[in-house]
Order: structure tokens, then C-alpha cells, then sequence
């Protein structure tokens, strides 16, 4: 999925982690993601700063939006998945992951499956949408190059 999120983000990404356990893996390698684009973005300076996409994943359908405002602020819908295991990720660990590459981001990430039957389609939807949403939030805004892109010119 971390590679699936830099593909469709267009943010390099290059990760290699161990751990104690897989839960520590999972949430340590998120919270390092977050701080390295919130480095990268800077002042933030630019960007577009909001992003939102819908993908479809054969039969599901994922949505996700953010707002790279500085401020973390998470909210995920019930996934509906049915398994414990999404191959060799646990279910839990999923909303995990997700919460913490929020808050180390310091942005408000909503995350929603609008509907879907394989539980690997709608994680696979969910991650891709993210990674739509954070391809336009980071985009350049020429119009306001040098800019912190607030109506309060601060965030």
C-alpha cells in the first residue's frame, strides 16, 4: 500500500523499517512519512493545501480528502471490512496507520469507503484516494507562489 501511495502521490518514497513487532512497524513508519513531507512542505508556503479524490476499486469505492493546515484532526468511516487480516496487515493496524500519518502530517485527513465487497479492494481504494488527495494538496499554486495559502496568512 506504501507503495501505492507513492505512486498515485507522486511523492518519492523509499522505506525500509524494522521493529519489534509489526503493530510498531506500522505506526513508526507512518509517524516518520508524516514528519518527512511536513519538512518538505516547510512553511507550506505555495501549496494548494486542500485535496480531495474518489477511487474506484472494481466493486468499491473510496474517498478520502485533506487539508495540510497544520492542525491534525482525523476521521475515518467504519471500512466495513470482515477479515482480521487484510493479507498480511491486521485490520486493526489499518486506522492506525492511517491516524498516525495524520498527526505527524499535522493535517485534517477524512477517510471514507462509500461502499465495496473484497476487503483488499476497499483498503486498496482508501489508500489511493489518500494518495490522489495529497497529489493536489501539495501542488504548487503559481498564483501564490510565496504565500501561505490562509485567509489569516498564517497556519
Amino acid at each position: 500500500m506504501i507503495a501505492s501511495l507513492s505512486t498515485h502521490s507522486l511523492i518519492d518514497i523509499d522505506i525500509s523499517a524494522k521493529g519489534d513487532m509489526r503493530h510498531h512497524i506500522i505506526e513508526d513508519t507512518a509517524l516518520a512519512l508524516g514528519k518527512c513531507l511536513s519538512q518538505a512542505l516547510e512553511d507550506r508556503k505555495g501549496i494548494t493545501r486542500f485535496g480531495f479524490a474518489f477511487v474506484p476499486m472494481d466493486e468499491a469505492l473510496g474517498f478520502a480528502s485533506v487539508d495540510l493546515v497544520k492542525r491534525s484532526y482525523f476521521v475515518m468511516s467504519d471500512l466495513g471490512l470482515r477479515r482480521s487480516m487484510i493479507e498480511d496487515l491486521p485490520r486493526e493496524d489499518l486506522e492506525h496507520f492511517f491516524r498516525s500519518l495524520c498527526d505527524s502530517l499535522a493535517c485534517t485527513m477524512h477517510i471514507r469507503l462509500e461502499y465495496g465487497a473484497n476487503d483488499h479492494h476497499k483498503i486498496e481504494a482508501c489508500f489511493k484516494a489518500l494518495a490522489l488527495s495529497l497529489r493536489r494538496a501539495v501542488e504548487r499554486d503559481t498564483r501564490r507562489a510565496s504565500l501561505v495559502p490562509s485567509s489569516k496568512g498564517a497556519m
